[in-house]
Protein backbone atom coordinates (compact mmCIF):
# COMPACT_ATOMS: atom_id res chain seq x y z
CA UNK A 1 0.00 0.00 0.00
CA UNK A 2 1.08 3.59 -0.49
CA UNK A 3 3.10 5.09 2.35
CA UNK A 4 0.90 8.14 2.79
CA UNK A 5 -2.68 7.94 1.56
CA UNK A 6 -4.45 4.72 0.56
CA UNK A 7 -5.34 5.21 -3.12
CA UNK A 8 -8.85 3.87 -3.67
CA UNK A 9 -10.33 3.70 -7.17
CA UNK A 10 -14.14 3.50 -7.01
CA UNK A 11 -15.45 2.36 -10.38
CA UNK A 12 -18.96 3.77 -10.57
CA UNK A 13 -17.93 6.29 -7.95
CA UNK A 14 -20.58 8.85 -8.85
CA UNK A 15 -23.31 6.19 -8.89
CA UNK A 16 -25.65 5.31 -6.04
CA UNK A 17 -23.56 2.85 -4.03
CA UNK A 18 -20.14 4.10 -5.08
CA UNK A 19 -21.12 7.64 -4.15
CA UNK A 20 -22.38 6.55 -0.75
CA UNK A 21 -19.14 4.68 -0.06
CA UNK A 22 -17.17 7.78 -0.97
CA UNK A 23 -19.20 9.87 1.46
CA UNK A 24 -18.82 7.26 4.21
CA UNK A 25 -15.03 7.59 3.85
CA UNK A 26 -14.98 11.37 3.43
CA UNK A 27 -13.82 11.86 7.03
CA UNK A 28 -10.77 9.61 6.57
CA UNK A 29 -7.62 11.72 5.99
CA UNK A 30 -5.58 8.62 5.16
CA UNK A 31 -7.50 8.06 1.90
CA UNK A 32 -7.22 9.38 -1.64
CA UNK A 33 -10.53 8.48 -3.26
CA UNK A 34 -10.63 8.43 -7.05
CA UNK A 35 -14.19 8.85 -8.29
CA UNK A 36 -14.26 7.13 -11.66
CA UNK A 37 -16.67 6.23 -14.43
CA UNK A 38 -17.19 6.60 -18.16
CA UNK A 39 -18.00 10.31 -17.77
CA UNK A 40 -15.22 12.40 -16.30
CA UNK A 41 -17.58 15.39 -16.23
CA UNK A 42 -19.96 13.50 -13.94
CA UNK A 43 -17.02 12.46 -11.80
CA UNK A 44 -15.88 16.08 -11.48
CA UNK A 45 -19.40 17.21 -10.59
CA UNK A 46 -19.61 14.60 -7.85
CA UNK A 47 -16.17 15.45 -6.45
CA UNK A 48 -17.23 19.10 -6.22
CA UNK A 49 -19.92 18.04 -3.73
CA UNK A 50 -17.58 16.00 -1.52
CA UNK A 51 -16.56 17.50 1.80
CA UNK A 52 -14.22 16.02 4.36
CA UNK A 53 -10.62 15.32 5.20
CA UNK A 54 -10.14 12.65 2.54
CA UNK A 55 -8.59 13.71 -0.77
CA UNK A 56 -10.89 13.33 -3.78
CA UNK A 57 -9.91 13.03 -7.43
CA UNK A 58 -12.10 12.72 -10.54
CA UNK A 59 -11.07 10.26 -13.22
CA UNK A 60 -12.39 8.66 -16.37
CA UNK A 61 -12.50 4.87 -16.29
CA UNK A 62 -14.18 2.59 -18.83
CA UNK A 63 -14.46 -0.95 -17.46
CA UNK A 64 -15.05 -2.19 -21.03
CA UNK A 65 -11.88 -0.52 -22.31
CA UNK A 66 -8.18 -1.33 -21.97
CA UNK A 67 -8.09 -1.91 -18.22
CA UNK A 68 -4.39 -2.48 -17.57
CA UNK A 69 -3.39 0.85 -19.11
CA UNK A 70 -6.09 2.72 -17.17
CA UNK A 71 -5.12 1.06 -13.89
CA UNK A 72 -1.43 1.73 -14.42
CA UNK A 73 -2.21 5.39 -15.07
CA UNK A 74 -4.24 5.79 -11.86
CA UNK A 75 -2.04 3.47 -9.75
CA UNK A 76 -4.63 2.46 -7.13
CA UNK A 77 -3.88 0.37 -4.06
CA UNK A 78 -7.48 -0.86 -3.95
CA UNK A 79 -10.14 -1.08 -6.65
CA UNK A 80 -13.81 -1.03 -5.62
CA UNK A 81 -16.26 -2.06 -8.33
CA UNK A 82 -19.56 -0.37 -7.51
CA UNK A 83 -20.80 -0.14 -11.08
CA UNK A 84 -22.97 -3.25 -11.64
CA UNK A 85 -25.44 -4.66 -12.22
CA UNK A 86 -23.32 -7.79 -11.91
CA UNK A 87 -26.15 -9.95 -13.26
CA UNK A 88 -25.66 -8.21 -16.62
CA UNK A 89 -21.88 -8.48 -16.94
CA UNK A 90 -21.57 -10.23 -20.29
CA UNK A 91 -18.73 -11.97 -22.09
CA UNK A 92 -15.91 -11.59 -19.60
CA UNK A 93 -17.53 -10.69 -16.24
CA UNK A 94 -14.24 -10.95 -14.31
CA UNK A 95 -12.18 -8.80 -16.62
CA UNK A 96 -11.64 -6.12 -13.96
CA UNK A 97 -10.76 -8.75 -11.35
CA UNK A 98 -8.00 -10.18 -13.57
CA UNK A 99 -6.67 -6.71 -14.35
CA UNK A 100 -6.53 -5.83 -10.64
CA UNK A 101 -4.55 -8.97 -9.81
CA UNK A 102 -2.24 -8.41 -12.78
CA UNK A 103 -1.51 -4.90 -11.57
CA UNK A 104 -0.90 -6.10 -8.02
CA UNK A 105 -3.70 -4.17 -6.33
CA UNK A 106 -6.46 -5.53 -4.15
CA UNK A 107 -10.07 -5.60 -5.26
CA UNK A 108 -13.57 -5.70 -3.77
CA UNK A 109 -17.01 -5.31 -5.25
CA UNK A 110 -20.59 -4.71 -4.12
CA UNK A 111 -22.01 -7.54 -6.23
CA UNK A 112 -25.34 -9.11 -5.33
CA UNK A 113 -25.48 -11.69 -8.15
CA UNK A 114 -25.22 -15.21 -6.74
CA UNK A 115 -23.29 -16.79 -9.63
CA UNK A 116 -20.86 -13.87 -9.88
CA UNK A 117 -19.98 -13.90 -6.17
CA UNK A 118 -19.66 -17.67 -6.00
CA UNK A 119 -17.39 -17.71 -9.07
CA UNK A 120 -14.84 -15.33 -7.54
CA UNK A 121 -12.99 -18.27 -5.92
CA UNK A 122 -11.66 -19.14 -9.40
CA UNK A 123 -9.07 -16.42 -8.82
CA UNK A 124 -7.94 -17.57 -5.39
CA UNK A 125 -4.64 -19.04 -6.53
CA UNK A 126 -3.73 -16.03 -8.69
CA UNK A 127 -4.63 -13.54 -5.94
CA UNK A 128 -2.68 -15.51 -3.33
CA UNK A 129 0.41 -15.61 -5.54
CA UNK A 130 0.03 -11.89 -6.21
CA UNK A 131 -0.26 -11.10 -2.50
CA UNK A 132 -3.58 -9.26 -2.90
CA UNK A 133 -7.08 -9.83 -1.55
CA UNK A 134 -10.08 -10.14 -3.84
CA UNK A 135 -13.46 -9.94 -2.06
CA UNK A 136 -16.81 -10.19 -3.84
CA UNK A 137 -20.34 -9.53 -2.59
CA UNK A 138 -19.26 -6.91 -0.06
CA UNK A 139 -22.78 -5.67 0.64
CA UNK A 140 -25.71 -6.26 2.99
CA UNK A 141 -26.31 -9.66 1.39
CA UNK A 142 -24.34 -11.76 2.29
CA UNK A 143 -21.91 -9.80 4.51
CA UNK A 144 -24.34 -8.21 6.96
CA UNK A 145 -26.57 -11.29 6.94
CA UNK A 146 -23.68 -13.57 7.85
CA UNK A 147 -22.42 -11.19 10.55
CA UNK A 148 -25.88 -11.13 12.13
CA UNK A 149 -26.28 -14.91 11.98
CA UNK A 150 -22.92 -15.36 13.73
CA UNK A 151 -24.06 -12.98 16.49
CA UNK A 152 -27.48 -14.63 16.87
CA UNK A 153 -26.17 -18.18 17.06
CA UNK A 154 -23.23 -17.90 19.46
CA UNK A 155 -24.96 -20.24 21.93
CA UNK A 156 -26.55 -22.48 19.30
CA UNK A 157 -24.99 -25.73 18.17
CA UNK A 158 -27.02 -25.94 14.95
CA UNK A 159 -28.73 -23.41 12.72
CA UNK A 160 -31.51 -24.89 10.62
CA UNK A 161 -33.61 -22.10 9.12
CA UNK A 162 -32.88 -18.51 8.14
CA UNK A 163 -35.39 -15.86 7.08
CA UNK A 164 -34.35 -12.30 6.24
CA UNK A 165 -35.58 -9.21 4.48
CA UNK A 166 -34.67 -5.64 3.71
CA UNK A 167 -37.18 -2.79 3.42
CA UNK A 168 -35.84 0.47 1.95
CA UNK A 169 -37.25 3.90 2.69
CA UNK A 170 -39.49 5.26 -0.09
CA UNK A 171 -37.06 8.19 -0.27
CA UNK A 172 -33.86 6.13 -0.49
CA UNK A 173 -33.12 7.00 -4.11
CA UNK A 174 -32.82 3.60 -5.83
CA UNK A 175 -30.42 3.60 -8.78
CA UNK A 176 -31.06 2.20 -12.24
CA UNK A 177 -28.55 -0.62 -11.78
CA UNK A 178 -30.44 -1.94 -8.76
CA UNK A 179 -33.73 -1.90 -10.67
CA UNK A 180 -32.06 -3.53 -13.66
CA UNK A 181 -30.72 -6.33 -11.46
CA UNK A 182 -34.17 -6.97 -9.95
CA UNK A 183 -35.83 -6.90 -13.38
CA UNK A 184 -33.33 -9.45 -14.70
CA UNK A 185 -34.52 -12.19 -12.35
CA UNK A 186 -38.17 -11.21 -11.75
CA UNK A 187 -40.23 -14.28 -12.62
CA UNK A 188 -37.08 -16.17 -13.64
CA UNK A 189 -35.78 -19.36 -11.97
CA UNK A 190 -33.36 -18.79 -9.09
CA UNK A 191 -31.69 -21.30 -6.76
CA UNK A 192 -32.75 -21.18 -3.12
CA UNK A 193 -31.96 -23.47 -0.19
CA UNK A 194 -34.88 -25.68 0.80
CA UNK A 195 -34.93 -28.92 2.78
CA UNK A 196 -31.16 -29.18 2.71
CA UNK A 197 -30.51 -28.68 -1.00
CA UNK A 198 -30.75 -26.01 -3.68
CA UNK A 199 -34.20 -25.87 -5.25
CA UNK A 200 -35.74 -23.77 -8.00
CA UNK A 201 -37.93 -20.83 -7.10
CA UNK A 202 -38.99 -17.80 -9.14
CA UNK A 203 -37.82 -14.30 -8.32
CA UNK A 204 -40.39 -12.00 -6.65
CA UNK A 205 -43.24 -14.50 -7.07
CA UNK A 206 -43.25 -15.58 -3.40
CA UNK A 207 -44.27 -13.11 -0.69
CA UNK A 208 -44.66 -12.90 3.09
CA UNK A 209 -45.38 -10.20 5.65
CA UNK A 210 -43.03 -9.23 8.47
CA UNK A 211 -42.75 -6.39 10.96
CA UNK A 212 -39.29 -4.95 11.56
CA UNK A 213 -39.22 -3.97 15.23
CA UNK A 214 -36.06 -3.48 17.30
CA UNK A 215 -37.08 -3.81 20.97
CA UNK A 216 -38.15 -0.45 22.40
CA UNK A 217 -38.05 1.42 19.08
CA UNK A 218 -40.81 2.55 16.75
CA UNK A 219 -41.31 -0.37 14.33
CA UNK A 220 -41.82 -0.17 10.62
CA UNK A 221 -45.31 -0.74 9.37
CA UNK A 222 -46.09 -4.35 8.53
CA UNK A 223 -44.21 -4.88 5.27
CA UNK A 224 -44.72 -7.22 2.32
CA UNK A 225 -41.45 -8.90 1.30
CA UNK A 226 -40.87 -10.69 -2.02
CA UNK A 227 -38.29 -13.39 -2.71
CA UNK A 228 -35.03 -12.06 -4.18
CA UNK A 229 -31.91 -13.63 -5.68
CA UNK A 230 -28.91 -13.10 -3.39
CA UNK A 231 -25.56 -14.89 -2.90
CA UNK A 232 -26.57 -15.98 0.61
CA UNK A 233 -28.35 -19.11 -0.67
CA UNK A 234 -25.06 -20.56 -1.90
CA UNK A 235 -22.59 -19.04 0.53
CA UNK A 236 -24.13 -19.18 4.01
CA UNK A 237 -24.49 -23.01 4.09
CA UNK A 238 -20.71 -23.22 3.69
CA UNK A 239 -20.25 -21.40 7.01
CA UNK A 240 -23.36 -22.70 8.78
CA UNK A 241 -23.41 -26.34 7.81
CA UNK A 242 -26.70 -27.15 9.53
CA UNK A 243 -28.73 -24.73 7.41
CA UNK A 244 -31.49 -26.54 5.56
CA UNK A 245 -33.84 -23.74 4.47
CA UNK A 246 -33.50 -20.06 3.64
CA UNK A 247 -35.89 -17.34 2.48
CA UNK A 248 -34.67 -13.80 1.77
CA UNK A 249 -36.83 -11.00 0.49
CA UNK A 250 -37.07 -7.30 -0.23
CA UNK A 251 -39.92 -4.89 0.41
CA UNK A 252 -39.71 -2.16 -2.24
CA UNK A 253 -42.04 0.79 -1.99
CA UNK A 254 -44.48 2.30 -2.77
CA UNK A 255 -46.73 -0.66 -2.09
CA UNK A 256 -48.66 -0.22 -5.34
CA UNK A 257 -45.36 -0.49 -7.26
CA UNK A 258 -44.40 -3.60 -5.29
CA UNK A 259 -47.73 -5.30 -6.01
CA UNK A 260 -47.39 -4.45 -9.69
CA UNK A 261 -43.86 -5.86 -9.76
CA UNK A 262 -45.02 -9.11 -8.14
CA UNK A 263 -47.86 -9.41 -10.65
CA UNK A 264 -45.50 -8.86 -13.59
CA UNK A 265 -43.04 -11.39 -12.18
CA UNK A 266 -45.79 -14.01 -11.93
CA UNK A 267 -46.84 -13.29 -15.50
CA UNK A 268 -43.22 -13.47 -16.70
CA UNK A 269 -42.85 -16.89 -15.07
CA UNK A 270 -45.50 -18.42 -17.36
CA UNK A 271 -44.84 -16.45 -20.53
CA UNK A 272 -41.79 -16.72 -22.81
CA UNK A 273 -40.37 -13.46 -21.43
CA UNK A 274 -36.62 -13.46 -20.91
CA UNK A 275 -36.81 -10.68 -18.30
CA UNK A 276 -38.57 -7.44 -17.42
CA UNK A 277 -35.53 -5.39 -18.44
CA UNK A 278 -37.48 -3.53 -21.12
CA UNK A 279 -39.57 -1.98 -18.32
CA UNK A 280 -36.58 -0.71 -16.30
CA UNK A 281 -37.03 2.99 -17.31
CA UNK A 282 -40.69 2.83 -16.18
CA UNK A 283 -39.70 1.11 -12.91
CA UNK A 284 -36.99 3.71 -12.19
CA UNK A 285 -39.41 6.58 -12.82
CA UNK A 286 -42.10 4.99 -10.67
CA UNK A 287 -39.99 4.15 -7.64
CA UNK A 288 -38.24 7.53 -7.63
CA UNK A 289 -41.34 9.62 -8.33
CA UNK A 290 -44.20 8.02 -6.42
CA UNK A 291 -42.88 8.64 -2.93
CA UNK A 292 -44.97 8.84 0.22
CA UNK A 293 -44.91 7.50 3.73
CA UNK A 294 -42.30 7.58 6.47
CA UNK A 295 -38.67 8.22 5.57
CA UNK A 296 -37.45 5.09 7.36
CA UNK A 297 -36.10 1.72 6.31
CA UNK A 298 -35.23 -1.52 8.01
CA UNK A 299 -33.96 -5.07 7.91
CA UNK A 300 -34.57 -8.27 9.86
CA UNK A 301 -32.83 -11.63 10.17
CA UNK A 302 -34.46 -14.59 11.93
CA UNK A 303 -32.75 -17.89 12.73
CA UNK A 304 -34.14 -21.14 14.06
CA UNK A 305 -31.85 -23.75 15.56
CA UNK A 306 -30.96 -25.69 18.69
CA UNK A 307 -28.74 -25.01 21.67
CA UNK A 308 -26.31 -27.34 23.44
CA UNK A 309 -29.20 -28.96 25.35
CA UNK A 310 -30.97 -29.65 22.03
CA UNK A 311 -33.67 -27.12 22.93
CA UNK A 312 -35.24 -25.35 19.92
CA UNK A 313 -34.37 -21.64 19.73
CA UNK A 314 -35.86 -18.88 17.57
CA UNK A 315 -34.14 -15.52 17.59
CA UNK A 316 -34.33 -12.43 15.39
CA UNK A 317 -32.29 -9.28 14.80
CA UNK A 318 -34.02 -6.07 13.75
CA UNK A 319 -32.68 -2.81 12.33
CA UNK A 320 -34.39 0.54 11.84
CA UNK A 321 -32.66 3.35 9.94
CA UNK A 322 -34.11 6.83 10.07
CA UNK A 323 -34.03 9.35 7.22
CA UNK A 324 -31.06 9.37 4.87
CA UNK A 325 -28.93 7.01 6.98
CA UNK A 326 -30.57 3.80 5.76
CA UNK A 327 -29.38 3.99 2.14
CA UNK A 328 -25.77 4.05 3.41
CA UNK A 329 -25.96 0.53 4.87
CA UNK A 330 -25.21 -1.47 1.66
CA UNK A 331 -21.89 0.41 1.38
CA UNK A 332 -20.90 0.05 5.03
CA UNK A 333 -19.23 -3.35 4.62
CA UNK A 334 -16.82 -1.85 2.09
CA UNK A 335 -16.28 1.12 4.40
CA UNK A 336 -15.45 -1.22 7.30
CA UNK A 337 -12.92 -3.16 5.22
CA UNK A 338 -11.18 0.03 4.11
CA UNK A 339 -10.95 1.30 7.69
CA UNK A 340 -9.56 -2.04 8.84
CA UNK A 341 -6.93 -1.92 6.10
CA UNK A 342 -5.97 1.59 7.19
CA UNK A 343 -5.55 0.29 10.74
CA UNK A 344 -3.28 -2.51 9.58
CA UNK A 345 -5.88 -5.27 9.66
CA UNK A 346 -5.51 -6.31 6.00
CA UNK A 347 -7.60 -9.26 4.74
CA UNK A 348 -5.62 -12.38 3.92
CA UNK A 349 -4.48 -12.67 0.31
CA UNK A 350 -6.72 -14.74 -1.92
CA UNK A 351 -10.09 -14.56 -3.67
CA UNK A 352 -13.37 -15.31 -1.91
CA UNK A 353 -16.67 -13.76 -0.95
CA UNK A 354 -16.53 -10.90 1.53
CA UNK A 355 -18.80 -12.79 3.91
CA UNK A 356 -16.25 -13.28 6.69
CA UNK A 357 -14.41 -9.99 6.34
CA UNK A 358 -16.73 -7.93 8.55
CA UNK A 359 -18.48 -8.78 11.81
CA UNK A 360 -21.44 -7.13 13.48
CA UNK A 361 -19.22 -5.04 15.76
CA UNK A 362 -17.67 -3.43 12.66
CA UNK A 363 -21.12 -2.49 11.41
CA UNK A 364 -22.19 -1.30 14.84
CA UNK A 365 -19.42 1.30 14.88
CA UNK A 366 -20.98 2.85 11.77
CA UNK A 367 -24.51 2.46 13.11
CA UNK A 368 -23.61 4.25 16.35
CA UNK A 369 -22.60 7.37 14.41
CA UNK A 370 -26.01 7.57 12.78
CA UNK A 371 -29.73 7.23 13.45
CA UNK A 372 -29.60 3.45 13.01
CA UNK A 373 -31.01 1.28 15.78
CA UNK A 374 -30.76 -2.47 16.23
CA UNK A 375 -31.95 -5.07 18.69
CA UNK A 376 -32.45 -8.78 19.22
CA UNK A 377 -35.65 -10.62 20.09
CA UNK A 378 -36.02 -14.14 21.48
CA UNK A 379 -39.06 -15.44 19.66
CA UNK A 380 -39.74 -18.72 21.42
CA UNK A 381 -43.36 -18.85 22.61
CA UNK A 382 -43.42 -16.75 25.78
CA UNK A 383 -45.41 -17.79 28.84
CA UNK A 384 -48.71 -15.90 28.84
CA UNK A 385 -48.32 -15.07 32.53
CA UNK A 386 -45.19 -13.07 31.65
CA UNK A 387 -46.01 -9.35 31.72
CA UNK A 388 -47.57 -8.15 28.48
CA UNK A 389 -45.22 -5.19 28.20
CA UNK A 390 -42.22 -7.46 28.78
CA UNK A 391 -43.32 -9.74 25.96
CA UNK A 392 -43.69 -6.80 23.57
CA UNK A 393 -40.64 -4.77 24.67
CA UNK A 394 -38.24 -7.72 24.76
CA UNK A 395 -34.79 -6.75 26.04
CA UNK A 396 -35.87 -3.10 26.39
CA UNK A 397 -38.05 -4.15 29.35
CA UNK A 398 -35.00 -4.70 31.54
CA UNK A 399 -33.95 -1.06 31.15
CA UNK A 400 -37.23 0.30 32.54
CA UNK A 401 -37.39 1.74 36.08
CA UNK A 402 -38.48 -0.83 38.67
CA UNK A 403 -41.60 1.25 39.43
CA UNK A 404 -42.72 0.90 35.82
CA UNK A 405 -41.94 -2.81 35.74
CA UNK A 406 -43.97 -3.28 38.94
CA UNK A 407 -46.97 -1.44 37.48
CA UNK A 408 -47.04 -3.79 34.48
CA UNK A 409 -46.22 -7.03 36.28
CA UNK A 410 -49.75 -8.40 36.39
CA UNK A 411 -49.94 -12.10 37.19
CA UNK A 412 -53.67 -12.45 37.95
CA UNK A 413 -54.84 -9.18 39.48
CA UNK A 414 -53.27 -5.94 40.65
CA UNK A 415 -54.69 -2.65 41.93
CA UNK A 416 -53.11 0.79 41.73
CA UNK A 417 -54.39 4.01 43.27
CA UNK A 418 -53.56 7.65 42.77
CA UNK A 419 -54.80 11.02 41.56
CA UNK A 420 -55.51 12.44 38.10
CA UNK A 421 -56.26 15.76 36.43
CA UNK A 422 -58.78 15.43 33.59
CA UNK A 423 -59.52 17.67 30.59
CA UNK A 424 -62.33 17.03 28.14
CA UNK A 425 -63.07 18.28 24.67
CA UNK A 426 -65.83 20.85 24.48
CA UNK A 427 -67.42 20.22 21.06
CA UNK A 428 -70.71 18.38 20.74
CA UNK A 429 -69.09 15.49 18.83
CA UNK A 430 -66.30 15.23 21.39
CA UNK A 431 -68.78 15.02 24.25
CA UNK A 432 -70.89 12.45 22.39
CA UNK A 433 -67.90 10.16 21.70
CA UNK A 434 -66.68 10.58 25.27
CA UNK A 435 -70.14 9.66 26.61
CA UNK A 436 -70.31 6.52 24.43
CA UNK A 437 -66.87 5.31 25.58
CA UNK A 438 -67.45 6.37 29.19
CA UNK A 439 -64.66 8.91 29.63
CA UNK A 440 -64.73 10.77 32.99
CA UNK A 441 -65.76 14.40 33.39
CA UNK A 442 -63.17 17.15 33.64
CA UNK A 443 -61.71 17.73 37.08
CA UNK A 444 -58.65 18.29 39.21
CA UNK A 445 -57.11 15.97 41.81
CA UNK A 446 -59.70 13.31 41.02
CA UNK A 447 -59.18 10.06 42.97
CA UNK A 448 -58.16 7.28 40.60
CA UNK A 449 -58.23 3.53 41.04
CA UNK A 450 -57.03 1.13 38.30
CA UNK A 451 -57.70 -2.60 38.52
CA UNK A 452 -55.55 -4.77 36.23
CA UNK A 453 -56.61 -8.37 35.63
CA UNK A 454 -54.87 -10.90 33.42
CA UNK A 455 -56.34 -14.00 31.85
CA UNK A 456 -54.66 -16.06 29.13
CA UNK A 457 -52.36 -13.19 28.16
CA UNK A 458 -55.15 -10.60 27.87
CA UNK A 459 -55.18 -7.76 30.39
CA UNK A 460 -58.31 -5.86 31.41
CA UNK A 461 -57.69 -2.31 32.60
CA UNK A 462 -60.62 -0.90 34.59
CA UNK A 463 -60.08 2.77 35.39
CA UNK A 464 -62.29 4.43 38.01
CA UNK A 465 -62.09 8.22 38.24
CA UNK A 466 -64.11 9.18 41.34
CA UNK A 467 -67.34 7.28 40.68
CA UNK A 468 -66.96 7.04 36.89
CA UNK A 469 -65.43 3.90 35.34
CA UNK A 470 -64.43 2.78 31.88
CA UNK A 471 -62.33 -0.19 30.78
CA UNK A 472 -60.32 -1.56 27.88
CA UNK A 473 -58.51 -4.76 26.96
CA UNK A 474 -54.82 -5.04 26.10
CA UNK A 475 -53.00 -7.94 24.44
CA UNK A 476 -49.98 -8.65 22.24
CA UNK A 477 -50.67 -8.07 18.55
CA UNK A 478 -50.12 -10.70 15.89
CA UNK A 479 -50.03 -10.68 12.09
CA UNK A 480 -49.98 -7.11 10.81
CA UNK A 481 -49.99 -5.92 14.44
CA UNK A 482 -46.93 -7.99 15.41
CA UNK A 483 -44.80 -6.41 18.15
CA UNK A 484 -47.60 -3.95 18.98
CA UNK A 485 -49.81 -3.69 22.04
CA UNK A 486 -53.41 -3.99 20.93
CA UNK A 487 -55.92 -2.04 23.01
CA UNK A 488 -59.59 -2.79 22.50
CA UNK A 489 -62.45 -0.36 23.12
CA UNK A 490 -65.60 -2.26 22.17
CA UNK A 491 -65.51 -2.94 18.39
CA UNK A 492 -62.38 -0.77 17.91
CA UNK A 493 -58.83 -2.04 18.34
CA UNK A 494 -55.86 0.35 18.46
CA UNK A 495 -52.35 -0.96 17.70
CA UNK A 496 -49.81 0.84 19.89
CA UNK A 497 -46.03 0.77 19.53
CA UNK A 498 -44.20 0.82 22.87
CA UNK A 499 -41.15 3.07 22.44
CA UNK A 500 -38.79 2.98 25.41
CA UNK A 501 -36.15 5.50 26.44
CA UNK A 502 -34.13 5.87 29.64
CA UNK A 503 -37.04 6.75 31.92
CA UNK A 504 -40.08 6.72 29.68
CA UNK A 505 -42.33 4.53 27.57
CA UNK A 506 -44.30 6.28 24.85
CA UNK A 507 -47.27 4.59 23.19
CA UNK A 508 -47.69 5.56 19.55
CA UNK A 509 -50.68 4.64 17.39
CA UNK A 510 -49.62 2.50 14.41
CA UNK A 511 -52.89 0.87 13.35
CA UNK A 512 -56.56 0.58 14.14
CA UNK A 513 -59.44 -1.66 13.14
CA UNK A 514 -63.22 -1.87 13.43
CA UNK A 515 -64.49 -5.42 14.03
CA UNK A 516 -61.12 -6.62 12.75
CA UNK A 517 -61.25 -4.61 9.51
CA UNK A 518 -58.29 -2.22 8.98
CA UNK A 519 -59.14 1.47 8.95
CA UNK A 520 -57.16 4.35 7.35
CA UNK A 521 -54.33 5.54 9.59
CA UNK A 522 -55.12 9.22 8.94
CA UNK A 523 -58.50 8.71 10.60
CA UNK A 524 -57.00 7.02 13.67
CA UNK A 525 -57.09 8.64 17.12
CA UNK A 526 -53.86 10.37 18.09
CA UNK A 527 -52.33 12.28 20.98
CA UNK A 528 -49.38 12.11 23.33
CA UNK A 529 -49.41 9.00 25.53
CA UNK A 530 -46.53 8.11 27.81
CA UNK A 531 -45.51 6.69 31.16
CA UNK A 532 -42.55 7.83 33.23
CA UNK A 533 -41.14 7.74 36.76
CA UNK A 534 -40.40 10.92 38.68
CA UNK A 535 -39.13 11.00 42.28
CA UNK A 536 -39.77 7.28 42.56
CA UNK A 537 -43.44 7.58 41.57
CA UNK A 538 -45.13 6.13 38.47
CA UNK A 539 -46.71 8.89 36.38
CA UNK A 540 -48.89 8.79 33.28
CA UNK A 541 -50.11 11.16 30.56
CA UNK A 542 -52.89 10.05 28.22
CA UNK A 543 -54.16 12.40 25.52
CA UNK A 544 -56.71 11.16 22.98
CA UNK A 545 -57.65 13.24 19.97
CA UNK A 546 -59.79 12.40 16.94
CA UNK A 547 -59.49 13.83 13.40
CA UNK A 548 -62.11 16.49 12.64
CA UNK A 549 -63.21 16.41 16.30
CA UNK A 550 -60.16 17.40 18.30
CA UNK A 551 -59.57 16.59 21.94
CA UNK A 552 -61.69 13.80 23.41
CA UNK A 553 -59.95 13.46 26.78
CA UNK A 554 -56.61 14.08 28.46
CA UNK A 555 -55.88 12.62 31.88
CA UNK A 556 -52.55 12.74 33.69
CA UNK A 557 -51.39 11.99 37.20
CA UNK A 558 -49.71 9.34 39.33
CA UNK A 559 -50.34 5.83 40.63
CA UNK A 560 -48.98 3.62 43.40
CA UNK A 561 -49.40 -0.10 42.99
CA UNK A 562 -49.96 -2.66 45.71
CA UNK A 563 -46.78 -4.56 46.61
CA UNK A 564 -47.95 -7.89 45.21
CA UNK A 565 -50.82 -9.66 43.49
CA UNK A 566 -53.41 -11.18 45.82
Amino acid sequence: MSMQRLRILIVGGYGVFGGRLARLLADEPRCMIMIAGRSEDKARSFVATCQGTAEFLAARFDRDGELIAQIEHLAPDLIVDASGPFQDYQGDPYKLVRASIAHGCSYLDLADASAFVEGITTFDEAATKGGVFVLSGVSSFPVLTAAVVRALTQDMTTVETLTAGIAPSPYSGVGENVIRAIASYAGQPISVLRDGSLATAYGLTETRRETVAPPGHLPLNSTLFSLVDVPDYRLLPKEFSGLTSMWIGAGPVPFIFHIGLVALARIARWLPVRSLSALVPLFVWTINTLRWGEHRGGMFVRVEGRDAADVPRVRSWHLIAEGDDGPLIPSMAAEAIVRKVLDGDVPQAGARSGMGAVDLADYQRSFDRRAIYTGIRDEEPRALHEPLYQRVLGDAWHNLPVEMQAMHSVDRERVAEGVADIDRGTSILSRLVGWVIGFPAAGRDVPLRVRFTQRDGIETWQRTFGQKSFSSLQWAGTGRASHLINEGFGPFTIGLAAVASANKVALIVRSWTFLGMPLPRWLAPSGEIFETVTDGRFRFHVEIKAPLIGLLVCYRGWLITSPADP
